[in-house]
């Protein structure tokens, strides 16, 4: 019977037959030193987080870092994955050869885009008195060559498109990040990129807050308010067209046009536009409103021997309506609290309903004047028209 084949039973039997055998107690103990080897073994093994040096987890744990700004522009209101392949974050193969095995695959723990959310949520503040920002996540993607001396070589690319989410609920792009970084490794942990992925996510949080900082005062894209101004238009030398000015009356003079076949004695052509600017100060839209009221030379016609002061009066105060009317245009507009986001919208509107009451008002005063030829009519529009014109020039001084 050999040492190596020798059991516990026939231990027991030997101790039996010799009891004071120096060959049984030689061999316990033997039996009893692999027994506690073992037992060593096995403890060590079960250690929690205990890993063999050739075994490495294929995930790749996220680390937190508290991001070295603390936004004054904006939030991140959300992040959207749009990246192509959303298996993986990093992709690891051989250097090219006849026939390679597919490119084997890591990920973050948790799953690539659950961490890279949870990542910016945990370390980014979250203002939401702040604009807010959606990021699409458009590539996160690190491709690795392994070489035939077991160097293994990483190229890693990190997308982000940044867009603002306008009051509308309409989001409108702003900007794009791209990182990109280098690695190498001597084929040791996977975990050991983890510091060159997680960089480049940090770079491009960074980014944005610096693009933010800089754009947030003059780029109407990040404007929060709408402050508008209106001036009166004026020509510093008079061509063929009028602007209304009060101390520039109409003359006659300022009839050139060809005088068509009409039952009318004479006829002006009064209308109403502007002329937009904006500029952006201190992240509001600064809207620029010039008004326009006026009559080309070329559409007033008077007939021959019918200049008389009461006619030039009462075509004057055609002039005089499409000035009040434009009053009235600034006064819808500074009644609205016009969008970010559209303030063309409403301005435009308040311009087609000026248009409309300039076209009505127009008729109804000919009509119940007759075109002139009722003086008692004409007087009282003449007293209604003073009124408001001088309301006006209250206003402007």
């Amino acid at each position: 019977m050999g040492v190596e084949n020798f059991t516990i039973v026939n231990m027991i039997e030997l101790l039996v037959k010799f009891d004071n055998s120096s060959l049984v107690f030689s061999l316990l103990v033997n039996i009893m030193n692999k027994l506690f080897f073992l037992f060593l073994l096995s403890a060590v093994l079960l250690l929690p987080g205990f890993k063999r040096a050739d075994i490495q987890s294929d995930l790749i744990v996220l680390k937190d870092e508290q991001i070295p700004v603390i936004p004054k522009e904006f939030y991140i209101e959300n992040v959207i994955d749009e990246r192509h392949d959303k298996s993986a974050v990093v992709w690891s193969s051989n250097i090219p050869a006849e026939s390679n095995p597919p490119a084997k695959r890591y990920d973050f723990e948790g799953g690539g885009f659950r961490a890279i959310k949870g990542f910016i949520d945990h370390n980014l503040p979250k203002n939401r008195a702040l604009r807010p920002i959606i990021i699409r996540l458009k590539e996160f993607r690190a491709g690795e060559l392994i070489l035939r001396d077991g160097l293994i070589n990483g190229d890693v690319s990190v997308v982000m498109s940044f867009n603002i989410v306008k009051a509308d609920g309409d989001t409108l792009h702003l900007l794009d990040y791209n990182g990109k970084a280098k690695y190498s490794r001597n084929g040791g942990l996977l975990q050991d990129i983890e510091p060159t992925l997680r960089h480049l996510l940090v770079n491009g949080l960074v980014y944005l807050n610096t693009w933010m900082n800089k754009q947030a005062a003059t780029n109407i894209n990040l404007a929060k308010a709408v402050e508008v101004t209106f001036t009166d238009h004026a020509e510093k030398t008079e061509e063929d067209t009028i602007y209304y000015l009060f101390k520039r009356p109409l003359t006659w003079d300022d009839f050139r046009g060809k005088v068509p076949q009409s039952k009318f004695d004479a006829e002006v052509f009064a209308t109403i536009g502007y002329n937009e600017k904006t500029t952006v100060t201190n992240g509001a839209i600064n809207l620029e409103l010039d008004i326009k009221v006026c009559i080309p030379k070329n559409d007033c016609w008077v007939k021959a021997g019918k200049q008389n002061d009461y006619a030039l009066n009462h075509e004057q105060r055609h002039f005089d309506i499409a000035r009040i009317v434009a009053e009235h245009f600034k006064q819808r507009i500074r009644a609205e609290n016009l969008p970010v986001s559209n303030y063309d919208g409403p301005v435009n509107v308040d311009y087609l309903e000026a248009y409309r009451e300039m076209d009505s008002l127009q008729k109804q005063y000919d009509a119940e004047t007759n075109h002139g030829g009722d003086h008692a009519a004409q007087e009282r529009w003449n007293e209604r028209i003073d009124k408001e014109l001088k309301a006006i020039k209250s206003l402007s001084h």
